[in-house]
């Protein structure tokens, strides 16, 4: 048997009602040299019978006892054959030429370690309105990487050898969950990034996600990654006060924000950042992006400032309505 080119590796846990339909998306693709990678976290439904069951030669299933998200990324990357590894979960669905697009861009880019695309955003078996279109450019998401998230972590392809030399995701449970974002803030730093503007990739928002349900336990992570990643595009070896501040701001994590927060030092760390992106990219469109930033976190401070966060929920239909004409 010869090396396949692509592993697809997906991960499930308690999937039986929706892996078959995933798993079926990655079997109809264009291009056909991938091995398909299942690793069954220890499921506690049917999901191993169901797992067995599947005949096809690309398929190979993997059994283990429940490590967490994290840790079993980190061996299907062991154990992938393939020099790409695309992400895929279980009950997202991929469009017929999502891994030949992907590949070609891949292929005829070698400096890009980190390849996502859009994605439309369902409701279960419902589609939505909604869509995940995310920049596509080096410069516009590192600086959103600065942030907040830009890719659709189901929808990524990612080289393996890059992977590797950056040590695969975080099992450190004060780093992650967010285990895409964290991965994707320290691959930014050693490659190029991007995102093809094709919606090659159906994300499910299914009910049963601890992560769109009851509180936000990522709210403090989010901010410590972000505090990092200010300071890096700063050129700090730690992040600073402001940092910290501005990563609180942008997560409404208000219990982080040190006792007297500086305006002008957050501004400067977020311009700081924003002119460095730019510059190194040759993007000039990351300066636009920054002033929109600065002024969502002057807004976040004046609410602070005069205690008026009550108002925000009454604000948020008239500031979707605003976005809405924006991105016409």
């Amino acid at each position: 048997m010869t090396t396949p080119v692509i592993t697809v590796l997906l991960p499930v846990y308690n999937g039986a009602a929706e892996v078959v339909r995933a798993v079926d998306t990655v079997l109809n693709q264009t291009f056909g040299d991938f091995e398909l990678l299942i690793i069954n976290d220890g499921s506690r439904d049917d999901s191993a019978a169901v797992l067995d069951g599947m005949c096809d030669p690309r398929i190979r299933v993997v059994h283990q006892a429940n490590a967490g998200l994290a840790a079993t990324l980190n061996r299907g990357i062991a154990l992938a054959q393939g020099r790409y590894i695309v992400r895929q979960d279980q009950d997202d669905w991929c469009r017929p030429s999502r891994l030949e697009k992907q590949l070609a861009y891949m292929e005829a880019h070698p400096d890009c370690g980190l390849l996502g695309t859009w994605a439309e955003i369902w409701v279960g078996d419902t589609p939505s309105e909604r869509v995940h279109d995310h920049p596509v450019t080096h410069g516009l998401l590192c600086f959103d990487l600065l942030f907040n998230n830009p890719f659709v972590h189901s929808s990524v392809m990612l080289r393996k050898d890059v992977l590797q030399a950056v040590g695969g995701y975080s099992t450190d449970p004060a780093r992650q969950p967010p285990e895409d974002y964290e991965l994707w803030s320290r691959m930014a730093r050693q490659c190029t990034v991007a995102n093809l503007p094709e919606r090659l990739l159906v994300y499910r928002e299914m009910p049963q996600s601890m992560s769109r349900t009851g509180d936000n336990p990522f709210q403090d992570k989010l901010v410590t990654l972000c505090a990092e990643n200010l300071a890096f595009a700063n050129r700090l070896r730690v992040p600073n006060a402001a940092c910290i501040d501005a990563a609180a701001f942008t997560h409404s994590a208000l219990h982080r924000l040190s006792p007297r927060p500086s305006m002008r030092r957050m501004l400067q760390v977020v311009q700081g950042a924003g002119e460095r992106i730019a510059a190194d990219s040759g993007e000039p469109e990351v300066l636009r992006k920054t002033e929109e930033r600065i002024a969502i976190l002057r807004y976040q401070f004046m609410l602070r400032q005069t205690h008026a966060h009550w108002v925000r929920p009454l604000l948020r239909p008239l500031r979707n309505l605003f976005n809405k004409f924006r991105s016409r």
